[in-house]
Protein backbone atom coordinates (compact mmCIF):
# COMPACT_ATOMS: atom_id res chain seq x y z
CA UNK A 1 0.00 0.00 0.00
CA UNK A 2 1.27 4.13 -0.65
CA UNK A 3 2.16 5.33 3.12
CA UNK A 4 -0.14 8.22 4.07
CA UNK A 5 1.39 11.23 2.47
CA UNK A 6 -0.17 15.15 3.88
CA UNK A 7 -0.52 17.56 1.38
CA UNK A 8 3.26 19.55 0.34
CA UNK A 9 2.15 22.94 2.08
CA UNK A 10 1.06 21.27 4.84
CA UNK A 11 3.97 19.14 4.99
CA UNK A 12 6.23 22.37 4.45
CA UNK A 13 4.36 24.34 7.49
CA UNK A 14 5.02 21.42 9.98
CA UNK A 15 8.34 21.32 9.58
CA UNK A 16 8.79 25.04 9.23
CA UNK A 17 6.74 25.20 12.46
CA UNK A 18 8.79 22.51 14.32
CA UNK A 19 12.15 24.51 13.18
CA UNK A 20 10.79 27.77 14.49
CA UNK A 21 9.87 26.56 17.97
CA UNK A 22 13.75 24.63 18.18
CA UNK A 23 15.04 27.87 17.12
CA UNK A 24 12.94 29.55 20.01
CA UNK A 25 13.66 26.96 22.64
CA UNK A 26 17.69 27.36 21.73
CA UNK A 27 17.32 31.68 22.04
CA UNK A 28 14.98 31.42 25.33
CA UNK A 29 17.51 28.78 26.52
CA UNK A 30 20.37 31.13 25.84
CA UNK A 31 18.99 33.93 27.36
CA UNK A 32 17.97 32.26 30.40
CA UNK A 33 21.49 31.22 30.69
CA UNK A 34 22.59 34.61 30.18
CA UNK A 35 20.81 36.17 32.43
CA UNK A 36 22.30 38.26 35.07
CA UNK A 37 21.45 37.31 38.84
CA UNK A 38 20.42 39.64 41.09
CA UNK A 39 21.31 39.46 44.86
CA UNK A 40 19.66 41.29 47.74
CA UNK A 41 22.46 42.91 50.15
CA UNK A 42 21.43 44.66 53.26
CA UNK A 43 23.88 47.46 54.23
CA UNK A 44 23.70 50.50 56.46
CA UNK A 45 25.79 52.78 59.24
CA UNK A 46 25.44 55.82 61.17
CA UNK A 47 26.45 58.38 58.55
CA UNK A 48 25.42 56.25 55.63
CA UNK A 49 28.64 55.72 54.31
CA UNK A 50 27.82 52.02 53.74
CA UNK A 51 24.61 52.64 51.51
CA UNK A 52 26.63 54.85 49.20
CA UNK A 53 29.22 52.37 48.65
CA UNK A 54 27.22 49.54 47.79
CA UNK A 55 25.04 51.60 45.82
CA UNK A 56 27.45 52.99 43.59
CA UNK A 57 28.98 49.36 43.45
CA UNK A 58 25.70 48.43 42.24
CA UNK A 59 25.58 50.92 39.71
CA UNK A 60 28.54 50.50 38.35
CA UNK A 61 28.34 46.48 38.18
CA UNK A 62 24.59 47.47 35.55
CA UNK A 63 26.54 49.65 33.88
CA UNK A 64 29.26 47.22 32.88
CA UNK A 65 26.67 44.32 32.45
CA UNK A 66 28.37 42.45 34.90
CA UNK A 67 26.55 38.97 35.52
CA UNK A 68 25.47 39.94 38.87
CA UNK A 69 23.31 42.58 40.06
CA UNK A 70 22.94 44.13 43.42
CA UNK A 71 19.78 45.21 44.91
CA UNK A 72 20.19 46.91 48.14
CA UNK A 73 17.98 46.35 51.02
CA UNK A 74 19.16 49.75 53.37
CA UNK A 75 19.28 49.58 57.06
CA UNK A 76 20.17 51.68 60.17
CA UNK A 77 23.56 50.32 60.88
CA UNK A 78 25.38 46.90 60.90
CA UNK A 79 23.68 45.56 63.44
CA UNK A 80 20.13 45.44 61.65
CA UNK A 81 22.31 44.10 58.42
CA UNK A 82 23.70 41.07 60.89
CA UNK A 83 20.13 40.33 61.51
CA UNK A 84 18.73 40.23 58.59
CA UNK A 85 21.15 38.20 57.22
CA UNK A 86 20.91 35.87 59.99
CA UNK A 87 17.33 35.32 59.33
CA UNK A 88 18.07 34.39 55.69
CA UNK A 89 15.72 37.19 54.34
CA UNK A 90 19.38 38.79 52.14
CA UNK A 91 21.71 37.03 50.33
CA UNK A 92 24.29 38.97 50.99
CA UNK A 93 24.73 41.92 54.01
CA UNK A 94 27.60 44.49 55.22
CA UNK A 95 28.38 43.58 58.25
CA UNK A 96 31.15 44.11 60.73
CA UNK A 97 33.16 41.32 61.99
CA UNK A 98 32.66 42.01 65.73
CA UNK A 99 28.66 42.75 65.39
CA UNK A 100 26.02 40.10 64.94
CA UNK A 101 25.68 35.92 64.37
CA UNK A 102 28.01 35.37 61.19
CA UNK A 103 27.98 31.49 62.13
CA UNK A 104 26.66 31.06 58.39
CA UNK A 105 28.62 34.06 56.72
CA UNK A 106 31.47 33.59 54.16
CA UNK A 107 33.62 35.94 53.42
CA UNK A 108 33.35 37.76 49.47
CA UNK A 109 35.46 40.64 50.39
CA UNK A 110 37.10 42.95 53.08
CA UNK A 111 35.34 46.25 53.22
CA UNK A 112 37.35 48.11 55.06
CA UNK A 113 39.08 48.04 58.36
CA UNK A 114 37.55 49.82 61.26
CA UNK A 115 39.88 50.86 64.31
CA UNK A 116 39.18 51.13 67.57
CA UNK A 117 39.72 54.68 69.45
CA UNK A 118 39.23 56.14 72.71
CA UNK A 119 39.56 59.71 72.34
CA UNK A 120 40.08 62.66 75.33
CA UNK A 121 39.89 66.02 74.99
CA UNK A 122 42.82 68.18 74.98
CA UNK A 123 45.53 67.74 78.06
CA UNK A 124 43.52 65.15 79.27
CA UNK A 125 46.97 62.77 81.37
CA UNK A 126 45.29 59.32 80.25
CA UNK A 127 47.34 57.08 78.63
CA UNK A 128 45.49 53.76 78.56
CA UNK A 129 42.53 52.18 80.07
CA UNK A 130 43.35 51.49 83.44
CA UNK A 131 43.49 55.03 84.11
CA UNK A 132 39.77 55.34 83.44
CA UNK A 133 38.82 54.65 86.65
CA UNK A 134 35.26 56.34 88.31
CA UNK A 135 34.78 57.89 84.42
CA UNK A 136 31.64 57.90 82.35
CA UNK A 137 32.81 56.99 78.33
CA UNK A 138 30.04 58.08 75.34
CA UNK A 139 29.65 55.70 72.94
CA UNK A 140 29.06 56.84 69.82
CA UNK A 141 27.16 53.39 67.69
CA UNK A 142 26.10 51.92 71.16
CA UNK A 143 24.04 49.01 70.20
CA UNK A 144 26.81 48.19 67.52
CA UNK A 145 29.37 48.29 70.05
CA UNK A 146 28.24 45.88 72.71
CA UNK A 147 30.22 43.34 71.79
CA UNK A 148 33.48 45.65 72.78
CA UNK A 149 32.39 47.07 75.68
CA UNK A 150 31.98 43.63 77.03
CA UNK A 151 35.12 42.85 75.79
CA UNK A 152 36.96 46.41 77.33
CA UNK A 153 35.15 45.56 80.35
CA UNK A 154 36.42 41.68 81.23
CA UNK A 155 39.54 42.45 80.05
CA UNK A 156 40.43 45.92 82.53
CA UNK A 157 37.71 44.52 85.44
CA UNK A 158 35.71 48.53 84.07
CA UNK A 159 32.55 47.40 86.47
CA UNK A 160 35.15 47.11 89.52
CA UNK A 161 36.88 50.52 88.58
CA UNK A 162 33.48 52.48 88.45
CA UNK A 163 33.78 53.21 84.76
CA UNK A 164 30.11 53.44 82.89
CA UNK A 165 29.31 53.54 79.51
CA UNK A 166 26.59 56.05 77.91
CA UNK A 167 25.45 55.63 74.53
CA UNK A 168 25.84 58.90 72.47
CA UNK A 169 24.51 59.53 68.76
CA UNK A 170 27.11 61.77 66.70
CA UNK A 171 25.57 64.86 66.91
CA UNK A 172 25.60 64.81 71.34
CA UNK A 173 28.97 63.82 71.38
CA UNK A 174 30.72 67.24 71.31
CA UNK A 175 27.46 68.79 74.01
CA UNK A 176 28.06 65.92 76.68
CA UNK A 177 31.88 66.86 76.47
CA UNK A 178 31.72 70.52 76.90
CA UNK A 179 29.08 69.75 79.84
CA UNK A 180 31.77 66.77 81.06
CA UNK A 181 29.17 64.30 81.06
CA UNK A 182 31.64 61.83 79.58
CA UNK A 183 34.98 61.93 79.85
CA UNK A 184 36.32 60.26 76.89
CA UNK A 185 34.39 59.05 73.53
CA UNK A 186 34.52 55.53 72.02
CA UNK A 187 34.05 54.97 68.84
CA UNK A 188 35.00 52.39 65.69
CA UNK A 189 35.65 53.85 62.59
CA UNK A 190 38.22 53.86 59.20
CA UNK A 191 41.20 55.81 59.74
CA UNK A 192 40.68 57.72 56.25
CA UNK A 193 40.33 61.45 56.23
CA UNK A 194 36.89 61.89 56.36
CA UNK A 195 36.33 60.25 59.05
CA UNK A 196 39.61 61.82 61.10
CA UNK A 197 38.09 65.24 60.37
CA UNK A 198 35.14 64.84 61.62
CA UNK A 199 37.03 63.44 65.07
CA UNK A 200 38.78 66.58 65.25
CA UNK A 201 35.42 68.79 65.02
CA UNK A 202 34.22 67.04 68.31
CA UNK A 203 37.12 68.89 70.51
CA UNK A 204 38.45 72.18 70.99
CA UNK A 205 41.46 72.11 69.24
CA UNK A 206 44.25 75.05 68.96
CA UNK A 207 47.66 75.30 67.53
CA UNK A 208 49.47 73.68 70.09
CA UNK A 209 46.93 71.35 71.78
CA UNK A 210 44.49 68.67 70.35
CA UNK A 211 42.74 65.58 70.94
CA UNK A 212 43.96 62.93 72.99
CA UNK A 213 44.02 59.05 72.22
CA UNK A 214 43.70 56.72 74.83
CA UNK A 215 45.87 52.99 74.09
CA UNK A 216 44.32 49.76 74.70
CA UNK A 217 47.91 48.22 75.60
CA UNK A 218 46.04 45.00 76.68
CA UNK A 219 45.01 44.58 72.45
CA UNK A 220 47.07 41.68 71.74
CA UNK A 221 45.60 39.59 75.24
CA UNK A 222 42.12 40.52 73.69
CA UNK A 223 42.81 39.23 70.23
CA UNK A 224 43.95 36.07 71.34
CA UNK A 225 40.79 35.62 73.36
CA UNK A 226 38.36 37.07 70.63
CA UNK A 227 39.21 36.35 67.07
CA UNK A 228 36.82 39.14 65.87
CA UNK A 229 39.60 41.73 66.47
CA UNK A 230 42.82 41.85 66.17
CA UNK A 231 45.54 44.28 67.60
CA UNK A 232 46.69 47.05 65.56
CA UNK A 233 48.87 50.17 66.02
CA UNK A 234 48.06 53.56 64.54
CA UNK A 235 50.78 55.18 63.40
CA UNK A 236 52.49 58.72 64.83
CA UNK A 237 50.73 61.84 63.83
CA UNK A 238 47.30 60.11 62.25
CA UNK A 239 45.30 62.44 64.06
CA UNK A 240 47.61 64.83 64.25
CA UNK A 241 50.48 65.91 62.17
CA UNK A 242 52.24 69.40 64.52
CA UNK A 243 52.36 68.20 67.17
CA UNK A 244 51.80 64.89 66.22
CA UNK A 245 48.90 63.15 68.03
CA UNK A 246 49.87 60.41 68.73
CA UNK A 247 52.97 61.05 69.87
CA UNK A 248 54.09 57.51 69.17
CA UNK A 249 52.36 54.45 67.76
CA UNK A 250 49.59 53.18 69.57
CA UNK A 251 48.34 50.38 70.46
CA UNK A 252 44.55 49.33 70.05
CA UNK A 253 41.74 47.08 68.70
CA UNK A 254 41.15 46.72 64.83
CA UNK A 255 37.78 44.80 63.34
CA UNK A 256 36.58 44.74 59.57
CA UNK A 257 33.41 45.23 57.86
CA UNK A 258 32.75 42.56 55.30
CA UNK A 259 30.56 41.52 52.24
CA UNK A 260 29.47 38.39 53.43
CA UNK A 261 27.27 35.92 51.33
CA UNK A 262 25.25 32.91 52.41
CA UNK A 263 27.17 29.42 52.00
CA UNK A 264 24.10 28.06 49.81
CA UNK A 265 25.13 30.70 46.96
CA UNK A 266 26.52 29.00 44.05
CA UNK A 267 30.58 28.90 43.95
CA UNK A 268 30.62 30.17 40.13
CA UNK A 269 27.92 32.89 41.59
CA UNK A 270 30.01 34.31 44.19
CA UNK A 271 33.56 34.07 41.86
CA UNK A 272 31.61 36.33 39.61
CA UNK A 273 30.63 38.79 42.36
CA UNK A 274 34.50 38.81 43.87
CA UNK A 275 35.36 39.60 40.18
CA UNK A 276 32.93 42.37 39.58
CA UNK A 277 32.90 43.86 42.99
CA UNK A 278 37.25 44.44 42.43
CA UNK A 279 36.44 45.29 38.81
CA UNK A 280 34.11 47.92 40.20
CA UNK A 281 36.62 49.04 42.75
CA UNK A 282 39.08 49.56 40.06
CA UNK A 283 36.95 52.17 37.99
CA UNK A 284 35.30 53.75 41.18
CA UNK A 285 38.56 54.27 42.56
CA UNK A 286 38.84 57.87 41.39
CA UNK A 287 35.17 58.96 42.76
CA UNK A 288 34.82 57.03 45.53
CA UNK A 289 38.75 57.02 47.59
CA UNK A 290 37.23 55.19 50.52
CA UNK A 291 37.25 51.73 48.19
CA UNK A 292 41.09 51.59 48.25
CA UNK A 293 40.34 49.59 51.71
CA UNK A 294 38.54 46.88 49.73
CA UNK A 295 40.92 43.80 49.74
CA UNK A 296 40.28 39.97 49.02
CA UNK A 297 39.71 38.28 53.00
CA UNK A 298 41.83 35.60 54.61
CA UNK A 299 41.75 32.41 52.43
CA UNK A 300 42.96 30.96 55.59
CA UNK A 301 41.17 27.29 56.26
CA UNK A 302 41.20 28.86 60.17
CA UNK A 303 39.58 32.02 59.25
CA UNK A 304 37.61 34.11 61.68
CA UNK A 305 35.17 34.55 58.74
CA UNK A 306 35.29 31.71 55.98
CA UNK A 307 35.53 32.98 52.97
CA UNK A 308 33.23 31.36 50.20
CA UNK A 309 34.65 28.37 48.02
CA UNK A 310 33.66 30.23 44.90
CA UNK A 311 35.29 33.96 46.06
CA UNK A 312 38.41 31.74 47.69
CA UNK A 313 38.85 29.95 43.81
CA UNK A 314 38.76 34.09 42.06
CA UNK A 315 41.35 35.17 44.78
CA UNK A 316 43.69 31.81 45.11
CA UNK A 317 43.14 31.81 40.49
CA UNK A 318 41.89 27.99 40.81
CA UNK A 319 38.89 29.09 39.17
CA UNK A 320 37.48 26.54 36.69
CA UNK A 321 38.87 27.21 33.18
CA UNK A 322 36.57 27.89 29.66
CA UNK A 323 37.93 23.70 28.95
CA UNK A 324 37.15 22.54 32.40
CA UNK A 325 33.34 23.99 33.11
CA UNK A 326 32.68 23.57 29.14
CA UNK A 327 34.63 20.51 27.91
CA UNK A 328 31.92 17.92 28.21
CA UNK A 329 29.53 20.26 26.11
CA UNK A 330 32.38 21.09 23.65
CA UNK A 331 32.70 17.04 23.79
CA UNK A 332 29.05 16.43 22.93
CA UNK A 333 28.26 19.41 20.48
CA UNK A 334 29.38 17.27 17.43
CA UNK A 335 27.21 14.26 18.27
CA UNK A 336 24.15 16.62 19.42
CA UNK A 337 25.00 18.60 15.67
CA UNK A 338 25.02 15.00 13.94
CA UNK A 339 21.90 14.23 15.53
CA UNK A 340 20.03 17.29 14.28
CA UNK A 341 21.42 16.34 11.03
CA UNK A 342 19.99 13.54 10.47
CA UNK A 343 16.81 15.53 12.24
CA UNK A 344 16.95 17.41 9.21
CA UNK A 345 18.01 15.44 6.27
CA UNK A 346 15.00 12.99 7.12
CA UNK A 347 12.78 16.70 7.49
CA UNK A 348 13.76 17.02 4.29
CA UNK A 349 12.90 13.96 2.49
CA UNK A 350 9.83 14.14 4.63
CA UNK A 351 8.74 17.51 2.69
CA UNK A 352 10.62 16.90 -0.69
CA UNK A 353 8.10 15.86 -3.08
CA UNK A 354 8.20 12.08 -4.28
CA UNK A 355 9.54 11.72 -7.96
CA UNK A 356 7.89 9.24 -9.58
CA UNK A 357 9.67 6.42 -11.22
CA UNK A 358 10.34 6.67 -15.54
CA UNK A 359 8.64 4.47 -17.33
CA UNK A 360 11.88 2.67 -18.27
CA UNK A 361 12.58 2.28 -14.30
CA UNK A 362 8.77 1.17 -13.87
CA UNK A 363 9.88 -1.68 -16.17
CA UNK A 364 13.35 -2.69 -14.46
CA UNK A 365 11.11 -3.14 -11.25
CA UNK A 366 8.97 -5.62 -13.04
CA UNK A 367 11.78 -7.48 -14.99
CA UNK A 368 13.39 -7.72 -10.97
CA UNK A 369 10.42 -9.50 -9.44
CA UNK A 370 10.44 -12.35 -12.03
CA UNK A 371 13.79 -13.85 -10.17
CA UNK A 372 12.01 -13.32 -7.01
CA UNK A 373 9.10 -14.99 -7.87
CA UNK A 374 10.74 -18.50 -8.89
CA UNK A 375 12.45 -18.54 -5.70
CA UNK A 376 9.70 -17.64 -2.96
CA UNK A 377 8.62 -20.42 -0.69
CA UNK A 378 5.51 -19.40 0.83
CA UNK A 379 1.90 -17.63 -0.50
CA UNK A 380 2.12 -14.51 1.40
CA UNK A 381 5.49 -13.86 -0.29
CA UNK A 382 3.31 -13.98 -3.71
CA UNK A 383 0.40 -11.58 -1.85
CA UNK A 384 3.19 -9.29 -1.04
CA UNK A 385 4.46 -9.13 -4.30
CA UNK A 386 1.25 -8.99 -6.44
CA UNK A 387 0.87 -5.68 -4.03
CA UNK A 388 3.94 -4.08 -5.71
CA UNK A 389 2.94 -4.66 -9.22
CA UNK A 390 -0.36 -3.60 -8.40
CA UNK A 391 1.20 -0.59 -6.92
CA UNK A 392 3.80 0.09 -9.92
CA UNK A 393 0.61 -0.40 -12.47
CA UNK A 394 -1.22 2.15 -10.92
CA UNK A 395 1.75 5.01 -10.91
CA UNK A 396 2.41 4.63 -14.45
CA UNK A 397 -1.44 4.08 -15.86
CA UNK A 398 -1.86 7.45 -13.92
CA UNK A 399 0.39 8.92 -15.93
CA UNK A 400 0.15 7.01 -19.21
CA UNK A 401 -0.41 9.22 -22.56
CA UNK A 402 -2.37 7.72 -25.55
CA UNK A 403 0.42 6.00 -28.07
CA UNK A 404 2.95 5.48 -25.50
CA UNK A 405 4.40 2.28 -26.41
CA UNK A 406 6.16 2.05 -23.19
CA UNK A 407 2.76 1.37 -21.55
CA UNK A 408 2.02 -1.05 -23.37
CA UNK A 409 5.21 -2.58 -22.71
CA UNK A 410 4.76 -2.62 -18.48
CA UNK A 411 1.37 -4.03 -19.28
CA UNK A 412 2.92 -7.47 -20.83
CA UNK A 413 5.73 -7.27 -18.39
CA UNK A 414 3.06 -7.09 -15.74
CA UNK A 415 0.89 -10.03 -17.61
CA UNK A 416 4.21 -12.37 -17.22
CA UNK A 417 4.31 -11.81 -14.09
CA UNK A 418 1.13 -12.73 -12.89
CA UNK A 419 1.63 -15.85 -15.17
CA UNK A 420 4.64 -16.60 -13.23
CA UNK A 421 2.81 -15.84 -9.70
CA UNK A 422 0.22 -18.22 -10.56
CA UNK A 423 2.52 -21.39 -11.92
CA UNK A 424 4.46 -20.37 -8.74
CA UNK A 425 1.12 -21.16 -6.70
CA UNK A 426 0.22 -24.44 -8.40
CA UNK A 427 3.83 -25.83 -7.88
CA UNK A 428 4.01 -24.37 -4.12
CA UNK A 429 0.48 -26.14 -3.78
CA UNK A 430 1.63 -29.29 -4.87
CA UNK A 431 4.86 -29.49 -2.55
CA UNK A 432 2.22 -28.97 0.00
CA UNK A 433 0.16 -32.09 -1.02
CA UNK A 434 3.45 -33.89 -1.68
CA UNK A 435 4.16 -33.46 1.91
CA UNK A 436 1.00 -34.42 3.75
CA UNK A 437 0.30 -37.24 1.29
CA UNK A 438 3.87 -38.49 2.46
Amino acid sequence: MDPVRWPLPLRITLVAGLVLLLGGAGILGYRWYGRPTTLTVAAGSLDGEATKLVSAIAGRLAESGAPVRLKLVQTPGALESADLFASGKVDLAVVRGDVGDLSQARAVAVLAHAVVLLVAPPRTAISDVTELKRSTIGVIGGDANRKLIKVLTDEYDLTRAGVTFKALAPADARRALDAKDVRAILLVTPLTEKYLSLLRDLFPHNARTGPALIAVESAGAIAEKERAYESFNVPKGTLRGSPATPAEDLTTLRTSFYLVAQEKLGADLMGDLAQSVMNARRDLLAELPMLAQIAAPDTAADAFVPVHPGAAGFYDGTRESFLDKWGNAIFLAPMIAGGLASVLAAAWKYIRPVKPQTREEALDALYALGPRIRVTRHASDLDEIECEIDRLLRTQRSRAIAGDRTVTAVNIAAHRLENLIHDRRVHLAAQQVSTFGS
